[in-house]
């Protein structure tokens, strides 16, 4: 199905895992169009393919004839467009997880593609935070409009570009102590970016004797091989960073009253909704499928963390070779 002729768009294509799922797609020859509402934000992929292979092009999320031409010619498309937190009356969880995809799965289902895959969010049938639920309603949008397409759903991802372990890698430099929100039980599933994008080629890949290759009208849950508490991830970190902080118990009650207090910042580290997502595991359920259906064994922590924490080390990357 997918040859140098085949056309793919992808939306969130300059995101974190938008971006590894181009370069995976142009890697296989397939030319892409990176929709995005400013195409000059896109042109640092262009070198991931051949010239003219990767074209970032011009879209309004909020326009279905804008939407109409990026999927138009299209074979397959996949949608990566997320956020963490709401800023506006345009950036909310309602606007960008359920009406976007909402909008992207009509304009597909008029336009003939063949494969949709859009990127959810593991354990959104189960926590009760605002961004949870409208990944769910997301996903609901999502088929209703377009049965065959393909849902995944990642854990906590991680990978060079993360904010996650970069994040407090970066706090542990200048803060004596570490906040474990809830006590730090929750417990996470870590899934590396590159099994994410992984995961993406071999939905639109599928082929088999089951009708759409076993992945159309499909949910897959998306974990790593470990499961970690939220104390065990640090310490995870710890090793990886040489760099061993005091962990200090924070009831939800405060943190929520400390990410009340964050809400003003461009990014914030925190907030109100993200506690009450992590007062659920996010973790596979079990009879659920996931990577081994897809034919994919997924990267360990220890495999990929030395990679890019170790420029945390007091010293540098290279202070284990100075000592």
């Amino acid at each position: 199905m997918i040859n140098n002729y085949t056309v793919a768009t992808v939306f969130g294509g300059t995101g974190f895992i938008g971006r590894q799922v181009v370069r995976e797609l142009a890697s296989r020859g397939v030319i892409v169009k990176v929709a995005t509402r400013v195409p000059e934000g896109g042109y640092f992929l262009k070198p991931s393919g051949r010239v003219g292979q990767i074209v970032p092009f011009a879209c309004r999320y909020d326009s279905p004839e804008s939407l109409a031409q990026a999927v138009k010619g299209s074979d397959l498309v996949v949608n990566c467009v997320g956020i963490l937190f709401e800023r506006g009356k345009r950036r909310t969880f309602r606007r960008v997880h359920v009406d976007q995809p909402a909008a992207i799965a009509r304009a597909c289902a008029e336009a003939g593609v063949l494969r949709l895959v859009h990127i959810s969010s593991l354990s959104c049938d189960k926590a009760q935070s605002a961004y949870a639920k409208s990944k769910l309603e997301g996903e609901k949008a999502v088929f209703a409009n377009f049965p065959r397409a393909t849902i995944l759903r990642p854990s906590v991802v991680f990978g060079s570009e993360d904010r996650f372990f970069n994040m407090f890698a970066k706090l542990s430099r200048y803060l004596p102590f570490l906040p474990l929100i809830g006590g730090g039980h929750t417990k996470l599933q870590p899934v590396y970016v590159g099994d994410v994008a992984d995961a993406v080629i071999a939905s639109l890949y599928a082929v088999g004797d089951e009708a759409g290759g076993g992945v159309e009208g499909e949910v897959f849950e998306l974990g790593g091989p470990e499961v970690l508490s939220f104390r065990e991830v640090y310490a995870k970190m710890f090793v990886h960073t040489g760099r061993k902080r005091l962990l200090v118990s924070i009831p939800w009650s405060l943190a929520k009253v400390q990410a009340w207090f964050m809400r003003i910042m461009p990014e914030p580290l925190l907030t109100a909704d993200q506690v009450e997502t992590l007062k659920t595991d996010n973790v596979v359920s079990k009879g659920m499928k996931g990577f081994a259906d897809l034919g994919i064994l997924p990267r360990s922590l220890d495999s990929v963390l030395p990679g890019y924490l170790e420029v945390y080390r007091p010293g540098g990357r290279l202070a284990k070779v100075k000592a």
